[in-house]
């Protein structure tokens, strides 16, 4: 079993600890009302993605996502919160570092010994959600978890969906397709870029990711026999129809998103093993990204 795998399948319980501790962080969360923008980077920014559109859906303030790498320094904000697993990504701590003593910031990470710790006024620590891969997906998944605890939207329901998702079949044929598609609405949009970032890290596959209602505007063109459109929540009327009519896959997304996410690290972990990869390798990729002054 590679390091993905394992960790992968460690998400229900993660969530569920995240979901405990979501009240004793409630101090270092957002508040109702405050004007907010999350950031990371790579899955991080995708996560952030999620987080500031169920804010804004729930009522609970105006939230913004960014690459920490693209800040708009000039906006005002009561408070920054950064999602960072290692603790030493070069951008979040140089956004930190910017916004030290000028606005309220918080970061969420797996690692309590690491700069983010200094770096930031509040702290979160998901230790128990670390991992050795490269590739992430309990710790980015678990913070979501955690922030959808705090705004009141977190339920056994996704767990329970989350548990399906790991001893469930995935869809015949979806294996040997050559090209991905993941389609999302609000929320859901960023966990569609994040399902299509988890397959190009983890097994090189041909992905892409759109708002489901965009999907028709150009994307659909490419859509055809041996490819998947992949649905992470409720589909635009008439679409799922107008997948098929091409001769491609449609993948329903039935379970909570968060969960359909899940099956999407399993097909990406079933894909580099079709393909002889090895997942807790990807090419190109480091577990941080660092760089040099």
């Amino acid at each position: 079993m590679t390091h993905v795998e394992d960790e992968l399948t460690s998400q229900p319980e993660c969530w569920t600890r995240a979901a405990e501790r979501a009240p004793k962080h409630g101090g270092a969360l957002p508040a109702p009302g405050e004007r907010v923008a999350i950031v990371g980077c790579g899955t991080s920014y995708f996560m952030a993605q999620a987080v500031a559109a169920l804010r804004e859906q729930s009522g609970q303030g105006e939230t913004d996502a960014f690459a920490a790498s693209e800040f708009p320094y000039g906006r005002s904000y009561d408070r920054v919160v950064a999602l960072t697993r290692s603790g030493t990504t070069t951008e979040v701590l140089e956004l930190l570092g910017e916004l030290r003593g000028r606005t309220r910031t918080t970061a969420i990470t797996a690692d309590p010994d690491t700069p983010v710790v200094a770096a930031a006024d509040d702290l979160v620590v998901l230790d128990f959600a670390d991992e050795r891969s490269v590739v992430q997906t309990r710790f980015a998944t678990t913070a979501l978890t955690l922030l959808r605890a705090h705004l009141g939207l977190h339920t056994d329901a996704v767990v329970a969906d989350a548990r399906t998702a790991l001893r469930t079949q995935l869809p015949q044929g979806l294996v040997e397709c050559s090209q991905f598609t993941f389609l999302g609405r609000g929320w859901t949009v960023g966990l569609a870029n994040e399902a299509g970032l988890k397959m190009r890290e983890a097994c090189l596959a041909w992905t892409e990711a759109y708002p489901a209602m965009e999907y028709r505007h150009g994307p659909i063109s490419v859509t055809t026999h041996g490819t998947a459109t992949w649905m992470l929540g409720e589909a635009p009327d008439g679409l799922p129809e107008q997948v098929r009519d091409t001769g491609a896959l449609w993948v329903a997304g039935g379970l909570d998103p968060l969960a359909e996410l899940v099956r999407v690290q399993r097909l990406a972990v079933a894909v580099a093993a079709a393909r002889g990869l090895d997942p807790d390798r990807p090419r190109h990729l480091t577990r941080s990204v660092i760089l040099a002054p």
